[in-house]
């Protein structure tokens, strides 16, 4: 029995993409020397050629890099937190105001919040939110070492707000959504 099938031309469109698709997947699988279509015999693998710009940075528009956005808000978004948290429990260390809180202190208030205390400490001194002594802080070791913030809550908010429509941004011209945020 013979049949007959007509495909309208949203039909024949998705046939063709997919086609494409699977070219471009198979011409891949030609030049990778873990796949059995491997054509490589006695050839080393085609190096990737990336700019300076480019390198140890995922592909524009990946899923990766949409991951590595949505980490970076959540990142500023703990600091923030923690900020809010020394600025509201801490004690004022000058004339401004500015408040300031013991390690050991804010360790046992903080890691029932959050169990990366000393990571979100240190990404804060990074962007010159939070001032305190050594490279490391360790429980008990660095009990008495004080966490100075270095600017006030309200600078800090807008800081980070600032930095996260930045953030934003950068979603949106790298062609990501905001299923993500």
């Amino acid at each position: 029995m013979l049949s007959i099938y007509v495909f309208t031309s949203a039909m024949s469109s998705k046939v063709q993409h997919f086609n494409q698709v699977v070219d471009i997947h198979q011409n891949q699988q030609t030049l990778n020397p873990f796949s059995s279509q491997c054509n490589n015999a006695g050839r080393r693998s085609p190096r990737l050629e990336l700019s300076a710009s480019e390198y140890g940075k995922p592909k524009t528009g990946s899923l990766t890099e949409l991951r590595g956005f949505k980490a970076n808000i959540q990142v500023f978004k703990d600091i923030l937190e923690l900020c809010e948290l020394i600025s509201s429990e801490g004690k004022p260390y000058n004339k401004e105001g500015l408040k300031m809180m013991f390690f050991g202190e804010l360790f046992q208030i903080y890691t029932k919040i959050n169990d990366k205390v000393v990571g979100i400490l240190i990404r804060g001194r990074r962007h010159n939110y939070l001032k305190f002594e050594g490279e490391m802080l360790y429980q008990r070791k660095d009990d008495m070492v004080p966490i100075y913030l270095i600017k006030s809550i309200s600078d800090i908010r807008s800081s980070i707000q600032d930095k996260q429509t930045e953030i934003q941004k950068q979603i949106k011209e790298s062609g990501g959504t905001n299923r993500l945020l």
